[in-house]
């Protein structure tokens, strides 16, 4: 997981999952400005692989309305629905939603319950669409502290789609970076005792493995909403060369058109992962080169022509 892609690499893959997903249902249901404003972003050739999302400010969205909290959460559904749609026309790969942290857990129980029973609606209305149009979806997090009904609904979900090919939309649900780090570092002491692992054998990717996030490529792109400057426990292993995209709209304001906007300041960025910008602009002149010039084998022909 740790293993980082060369730039050319994730581009090819992005374009190639774009063209894979251009066959969805929804692809039926895009109208022209929409479809021109993606293609226009996929000219670029630079899609992140892998975008997370910590959606924040639905209480604040509410209260500026004069309405209560629970309606900002119920107008959150219809942003992830969206957001959701557009990932998987773009051909991004990997969906990250940081839908319920552990520490949410503190709230009021009565908001606590509503997220609870949010969440059940979303899993139970969104199954057929999700399915139809081939996202595979999956959590992470201490799914076993959800209410029973909701983890009935999730196993149920997840096994249905595990075997679709395209977005992977994973939901963290009692979520904690710091307590799933702290799982890894048990589950390391638990083999090192018992002889499977040996100290001088733990790196990076070893460490990596551990995680619940093993299971995806690391965040190319991290968006949160709502203006905090903070990323509030969140993938934090994983998020280390991560793009930070920070925006002050609140997320049941937050639709395609502000991932667009996201999206193109990805696209302006240069993600060195320690190099210098000359390394970059000589291993781009270097793979041109290598791609322009003759094989052996198509030397050898033309010598025959």
């Amino acid at each position: 997981m740790n293993t980082k892609q060369s730039d050319s690499a994730t581009r090819s893959a992005a374009k190639t999952t774009a063209v894979n997903n251009v066959t969805t249902l929804w692809s039926h249901t895009q109208d022209a400005d929409d479809k021109q404003c993606q293609e226009a972003l996929l000219a670029t050739g630079n899609i992140p692989r892998h975008l997370a999302i910590i959606m924040d400010g639905n209480g604040r969205w509410a209260e500026q309305r004069g309405q209560s909290r629970v309606h900002g959460h119920r107008e959150g559904i219809e942003s992830v629905r969206d957001i959701v749609k557009a990932s998987s026309l773009l051909g991004i790969q990997y969906l990250t939603l940081y839908a319920f942290s552990m520490e949410n857990w503190r709230r009021p129980q009565a908001e606590v319950n509503v997220l609870m029973e949010l969440l059940l609606y979303y899993l139970k209305n969104e199954f057929d669409e999700l399915h139809r149009n081939n996202v595979r979806l999956q959590t992470i997090g201490k799914i076993n502290a959800l209410p029973k009904n909701v983890q009935k609904q999730l196993y149920e979900s997840t096994e249905a789609m595990k075997d679709n090919t395209g977005l992977t939309l994973t939901l963290a649900l009692s979520y904690s970076a710091r307590w799933d780090i702290t799982r890894a570092v048990q589950m390391i002491a638990l083999d090192v005792r018992r002889g499977k692992l040996s100290p001088e054998d733990l790196t990076e990717e070893r460490f990596a493995s551990y995680l619940q996030t093993h299971i995806m490529p690391d965040p190319d792109l991290l968006i949160r909403t709502s203006g905090e400057l903070r990323v509030s426990n969140f993938l934090l292993w994983e998020i280390a060369y991560a793009e930070l995209y920070i925006t002050q709209t609140l997320w049941p304001d937050f639709r395609r058109a502000q991932l667009y906007e996201a999206l193109a300041s990805y696209n302006q960025r240069e993600r060195r992962f320690g190099k210098t910008s000359q390394q970059l602009a000589d291993e781009k002149n270097d793979e041109t080169n290598h791609q322009t010039q003759p094989t052996y084998v198509q030397r050898l022909f033309h010598a025959f022509r």
